[in-house]
Order: C-alpha cells, then structure tokens, then sequence
C-alpha cells in the first residue's frame, strides 16, 4: 500500500480497515518518521496487535554504506530507525539505497532512484516469516530458547543482567510459557538458585573445569565446518586467523563442539558463550574488533539449525551478542550480529533506565525489548558511626535550648566522632573551625547521605516490589517532577508542601537549615489542632518535615 502519511487521519484509517480486512499478520513499513512522539506515545501503531518491521530505505548510495563504519548517516538513523523506534516497530536492514536513475540533459539535472537490496530484502522477508510462523505454530510445538549472560566467565556470574535477578525472571518466564502450553515438563527447577544449579551440572565457560563436567548437547565438526562455510570469506579469514582451527577451541571435545544449556522438554536454557579465551573478559566484552572462536559461532549455529529455534529470549542487561563487530546500525551480511543470530525473532527483557544499551540490541539485532523495572528503591538513611553521629547532632541542638553546658560536651563528643570516622578530610574542616561553621555543615553532609536514593535488592521480572519497597519505589519515582512537570506530572513532594502550606521548596532547600516555620504535630497540622505532641517544634534544625 502506499500512502502520502500515516498521520492524516485518513490514511491510516484505511490502512487499519485494510488491514483488518486480509488478516494481516505482520507488517513491513518503509514509511519514515514516527506516528507518536514522546509527549503522547501510542501503544502501538496499528490498531491490529501484530508486529511492525521497519524496512529501511536507505537515503545513503550503496557503495558509501558498505564502506561505512557505522553503516546509515545521520539522516536515515533519525528517519528509519531512531523515531520509528518510539512506535515500538522492529528496526530491521536497508532494503534499498539512493543511486542515479539517469541523467536529464533536458534539466540538466541528475534523476535519483531507489535500487534494491536483493540480499537485504531477502533477511527482511524471512525475519518477517519467521515472526508470523512463531504466531502460528501452536505453542506446544514452540521451541524458544533463554540465553543467560555470564560476565565475566566465572560460574558465579551465569545469569548477571544488571538490576536483575536473572535466575528467578528466567524461572518465571518459563513458568509463564508453561502456563501457555509450551513444551516444559511439569517439574521445572523449585528457584533461580536451583535453576542455576541445574545449569552448573554441565559444561559453563568455567575452562577450569571444563573438562570436568558432562556436556548435554553438541554439534558435530562436519556440521560446523559446513555451516562455518556459508559465512562470508572476510568473516572466515578473520575467525581462522585470530583463533585458529575448531580443534584448538576450548569447547571442542571428541569430534564436536559443546554447547553449554540445559533442556527442559523442547525448551533450552542457555549460557551466552564467551567472546573469547585467555583474554581480559572486562577489556574486551565491548571490543568492536574482536572476532568471536568457533564455540561462539557453534552456540548460535546449533541455535538456529540444530535446535532449530523459533525464537530466542536474551534475558537481562546486558548479553554480547549486540557488541560484536560490524556496522553500528544497517547491518550487512558481513556484520556478525547479522551472521550468527540472522533473522531470528529475538526478545529482550531489558532494564527501562539504560535506553542506550537497550538501542544497541534493537538496532544491532532486531531485538524487541521489553522494558523491566530498575531494583526497588530506598533512601540510603544512616547507620553504624553516621547514625551515632546523626543521634548526637539532634541531641546537641535540643541541648542548646534547654542545658548550653551539655551541648558543648556533645560538641566535643561529636567533633571526636567526626575526626575518627575521617570525616572532617571529607569535609575540609579545619581543626580549630568554630562549631557554629562546621555543625551546619555536617548536619548538610548527613541529610545529603540519608536522602540519597540507592537500590534495595535486585528486580524480579514479572513482579511487582511489595510492602516497604513498593512504597519507597513509588515516592522515589513521584518525588522529582516528570515530563512538563504539571498536574500528574509534578512532586508529590511540592504537592505535600503546598497542601500543607509549609512555605517551602522540599526540592530545592538546604536541607541542614533550621525549621523557621510553625511547630507541626504529626498529622502535619499546627500544634495543638488534634492533642498530639509537636513532630517538628518552632525552630528546630531540620528544614524536612517527617515523612
């Protein structure tokens, strides 16, 4: 169908009732730009609850792209993959470049065309077969499988997704497949930790005990080798000469090359392979040179050809896959992103604060990410040494009013505190700095430290925090203004205060000042409104009223 804008109301209404009309099971756009915008998404761009491929034509020549680094310019990343992405459409490859049709000599002008990708085209078409076949085939016939990252290679940090508890979201996936009558058995593993367990009974990229440990499947060397062949030369050259023959792989064990998983009826838990061996994991996770050895080649080959998966599942922040050498966006063939997953529909359960490593995985392999909640959140508060010297800070100021002679031995009790936990360095005090300098400022450094917001634990996909770090998570997320900052959108901290008209920004104070407003008792309310004793008294050192 072509269309002048899927935002004239009308257009897209008739794509809708078309689409409806033939049972589309999937879409494939060229159409630039985005439908919504970032101030009123969409939850999706059709009406029909189908997937959205956006196949780029390229404004780029082709020879310029092939030579390219980075692969498309700044123009199509804008156009074709960075607003399209705010649809939540499925970056996929350049079908097409800009190259010259002929030249008018009647306009004296050159005639500019679109030329087609035949290659490109081709993984477009079969990456959207591939996401209709995934909706078609009946679940129990499904073969998806979970990749867990392990970095670095240790066997302690299988399954390390950053603010994730990877083992348990992993657990908790297959629960939810099994529950939609994909292929599990009926006893999957009791915990994450039991999961984990399950994995390390065999081969892991621990190469000290590689040899040790069973492997539970495999894919044979004449296999490999015949599947390593339909690689591209470049690719093949670059592999050999960085890594040798298949025979010096670590994963290579009488006549075939190990995969390191765990099956659970047709679905297949897996460890991401390691990018490479005797090398720094931490200096070249990222490495955009780095070619990956053949067990790297074999996990994905065995994937796609042997298993034969339908779909693949990278569970957590952040895998490998999506920082191996190639293009930045547009892949070609020669980018390995493209040559080991292809055109697999590939899910991505991603942490929603780091949207640029999550676009790294969309742009690079067509991942559809599913964006999860960061770890629940608390203040920090204080404790061991800092909460003593919190206790006597407050006991100091209410001494001034009533005992001036016990406040200066709570001074120097305070002042020994702070010179043994060091922090008067901290602090640049200076040892003969008059107290009625550096208490204010120490009673700043400790609000400063008991507001900060840290993480309480790690989140758990498809859970919700409860209790305590449900409450503190959502007045971690409401505290600061969002978006315009009005109505919906504003503090609830700012609302608090204006409803309770304290006279005060809780945002924007100096949090050691002392309170100048009215004594309030605990409902927030001036003294003596319900019988209660005053929270916060007239004058005392603290500009936060209690929460």
């Amino acid at each position: 169908m072509a269309v002048a804008s899927l935002k004239e109301p009308g257009c897209l209404a008739m794509v809708e009732d078309w689409l409806d009309e033939v049972g589309a099971a999937v879409i494939l756009n060229t159409t630039g730009f985005a439908q919504s915008s970032p101030e009123a998404p969409h939850l999706r761009p059709f009406r029909r609850n189908i997937p959205v491929i956006q196949a780029i034509c390229a404004q780029d020549n082709q020879p310029g792209w092939e030579a390219s680094e980075q692969g498309l310019g700044p123009r199509d990343l804008a156009m074709h993959i960075a607003l399209p992405e705010l649809d939540g459409r499925i970056i996929s490859r350049p079908i097409s470049f800009k190259d010259l049709a002929w030249r008018s000599e009647r306009s004296q002008s050159d005639v500019v065309c679109y030329r087609a990708a035949p290659e490109r085209m081709d993984f477009v078409a079969e990456l959207a077969r591939r996401w209709v076949e995934l909706a078609r085939v009946p679940n129990a016939d499904k073969r998806v499988a979970l990749i867990l990252a392990n970095y670095p290679t240790r066997d302690g940090r299988i399954g390390n997704g950053v603010g994730l508890d990877t083992p348990a979201a992993a657990l908790n996936i297959l629960r939810a497949l099994q529950a939609e009558g994909y292929p599990l058995p009926p006893g999957l593993p009791d915990s994450g930790t039991a999961l984990i367990h399950d994995l390390l009974g065999g081969v892991t990229n621990d190469l000290d005990s590689l040899d040790l440990r069973p492997c539970h499947q495999s894919l044979d060397l004449d296999a490999y080798e015949a599947l390593f062949k339909r690689l591209p030369e470049a690719n093949r050259q670059a592999v050999l000469e960085r890594w040798g023959t298949p025979h010096n792989d670590p994963m290579f064990r009488d006549g075939r090359l190990m995969i390191a998983g765990l099956r659970l009826g047709l679905t297949f838990v897996g460890i991401q392979p390691a990018r490479g061996y005797q090398v720094d994991a931490s200096a070249v996770y990222h490495d955009p040179d780095l070619v990956p050895p053949h067990g790297y080649l074999a996990f994905y080959f065995w994937l796609r050809h042997t298993y034969g998966a339908h779909a693949v599942i990278h569970v957590g922040k952040h895998g490998n896959l999506e920082w191996l050498p190639g293009k930045g966006v547009g892949l070609s063939e020669n980018c390995w992103p493209d040559a080991l997953l292809g055109p697999l529909p590939n899910i991505y359960p991603f942490i929603v604060n780091d949207p640029g490593e999550g676009a790294q995985a969309k742009r690079r392999t067509q991942a559809v990410i599913i964006d999860h909640l960061m770890p629940p959140l608390t203040r920090a508060e204080t404790y061991g040494p800092l909460r003593d010297l919190e206790l006597l800070a407050d006991e100091y100021y209410e001494a001034q009013l009533l005992d001036p002679r016990r406040a200066l031995e709570l001074q120097k009790d305070i002042l020994k505190l702070v010179r043994e936990t060091r922090i008067d360095q901290e602090l640049e005090l200076q040892s003969d700095a008059d107290a009625a300098v550096w208490l204010p400022r120490l009673d700043t450094y400790l609000c400063d430290l008991k507001e900060s917001q840290i993480r309480d634990g790690l989140h758990i996909f498809g859970e919700s925090p409860q209790g305590r770090l449900r409450i503190d998570t959502l007045l971690a997320l409401l505290r600061i203004p969002r978006g315009d900052g009005r109505g919906p959108q504003s503090s609830v901290l700012r609302v608090l205060a204006k409803a309770f008209e304290l006279g005060f920004d809780p945002l924007d104070c100096a949090l050691a000042e002392p309170w100048t407003g009215a004594a309030l008792c605990c409902c927030s309310r001036p003294t003596g409104s319900c019988g209660a004793p005053p929270a916060i008294p007239a004058n005392a050192w603290s500009c936060t009223p209690p929460a």
